[in-house]
């Protein structure tokens, strides 16, 4: 075994993340993400992202603290239960709770106090599109209202999310006070998504003990939540955005859903995702084809494209030409004003940078779309795993290559990815003696 071989390099992975009993990695993420957030605080030049930074930096120290108070008493005693895996579930909750969940509850007071530097943009956006579906049954503004805006509103103006969306905007139409900030229930539906994902993968068989499987898929299901809640990619965009999160926490549903063998359910959640933004599409995509593997093709469809049309089709009779303009052709570069996500990835320094490469970039993304493809149809998921990994490494290639992206997009195949190995099956685990099974059956299956 070479030190380049895939399998060493995931038992190299393997070791780290369960040093000290997973303690050795939580504290290394809870001190990066605490020099992250103190960074953010200083040098941000958006005032949400220095506000969350402020609190978030203490948040995250006070869980490295408690994390090396973890790490002496399981020196001392090996077996004491404050060291454990239950112990290092509450650490990571209360993370959560103070570096995301407080943070949203403190900038939704301050902005209604008055504030106006509390909330990033898409914050404004969705709550307009609540207003707007209330009032006049679609969330979005034809391209002749948007047009008749003053210049430094008209982005404000467009909805480049799908109809569902305007649902978190709705509490703000009804009463303007700080729990109806969208982000509240941007935060709710994070919550609820992510605690029905882990009752599902956890309310599978359990492994046989004497092996210690259970064990391994439980802190892997722990290290999941993490990438997918305390990782400030995550906890930042939740704070002050936060529209990607309930997509993301839906989309990890589905693939909990998957691995517990119940497709239909697994449609029904990755449709609810698709219905509130287009990220969640390829997602759906995916795990149709994993459904075809298991004659659940049909089952997984009706949820997965059946939810996003319903969302559509009122919009579409209400107002076409205000659902096209804001669903397609804003997203594709061609609204009245075009997208501020410009993060340099090589799809946009591509785009910016070259003859016609707005044309390049877009041809490599539709050849990133067609090996895919080809992939899924010559060896389709037969797995949660290997979906999960289809669809990371997917929307990583995606994020890369689009013209207009961001920075924080890469919360998607990075939780996606994390999700991957809590999503084994039991056959899976217990069969995984030799050290590269299990990641052979990941990768090639």
């Amino acid at each position: 075994m070479t030190a380049d071989d895939p399998t060493a390099r995931r038992w190299h992975w393997r070791a780290l993340d369960t040093a000290a009993g997973g303690l050795a990695l939580d504290l290394g993420l809870y001190a990066v993400s605490a020099l992250f957030a103190a960074i953010t605080a200083v040098t941000s030049t958006l005032l949400p992202h220095r506000a969350w930074g402020a609190v978030a930096a203490v948040g995250y120290l006070v869980a490295a603290l408690a994390v090396v108070v973890q790490l002496l008493l399981r020196r001392r005693t090996p077996t004491s239960r404050l060291a454990g895996l239950p112990a290092r579930w509450t650490v990571t909750a209360l993370t959560w709770l103070s570096t995301a969940l407080l943070p949203v509850i403190w900038q939704s007071v301050e902005r209604t106090a008055g504030r106006t530097d509390r909330a990033q943009e898409e914050v404004l956006v969705v709550e307009h599109a609540g207003t707007r579906l209330l009032e006049h049954g679609t969330p979005y503004l034809g391209p002749d209202a948007i047009a008749a805006l003053p210049p430094g509103e008209q982005l404000l103006g467009y909805t480049p999310y799908q109809p569902g969306m305007a649902l978190f905007g709705l509490p703000r139409a009804l009463i303007d006070t700080w729990w109806t900030d969208a982000r509240v229930w941007f935060a709710v539906g994070t919550a609820l998504a992510l605690a029905l994902a882990v009752l599902a993968l956890r309310g599978k068989p359990a492994a046989n003990r004497k092996t210690g499987t259970g064990n391994r898929r439980d802190a892997a299901l722990l290290r999941a939540v993490q990438a997918a809640t305390v990782l400030p990619i995550c906890a930042l965009t939740l704070a002050t955005g936060g529209d990607d999160l309930p997509v993301l926490a839906l989309c990890l549903l589905a693939l909990a859903f998957a691995a517990a063998d119940r497709p239909g359910l697994a449609g029904i959640a990755v449709g609810l995702a698709g219905a509130l933004k287009l990220f969640a599409w390829p997602v759906a995509l995916v795990l149709i084809v994993w459904g075809l593997t298991r004659r659940a093709g049909a089952r997984v469809a009706a949820g997965a494209i059946g939810l996003p049309v319903a969302a559509l089709v009122p919009a579409l009779l209400v107002d076409r030409d205000a659902l096209v303009e804001n669903v397609l052709r804003f997203p594709l570069g061609h609204g009245l004003v075009t997208s501020p996500a410009q993060s340099p990835f090589p799809g946009h320094l591509i785009a910016s940078a070259l003859p016609a490469g707005r044309i390049i970039a877009a041809a490599l993304l539709v050849a990133v779309g067609v090996a895919i493809a080809v992939r899924l149809a010559r060896r389709p998921p037969r797995t949660a795993v290997t979906t999960a990994l289809i669809c990371g490494y997917g929307l990583l290639a995606a994020i890369v290559l689009m013209p207009s992206t961001r920075f924080g997009y890469l919360l998607y195949p990075l939780a996606l990815l994390a999700w991957a190995p809590a999503l084994h099956r039991r056959a899976d685990t217990s069969s995984a003696s030799a050290p590269g099974e299990l990641s052979g059956r990941a990768t090639s299956a």
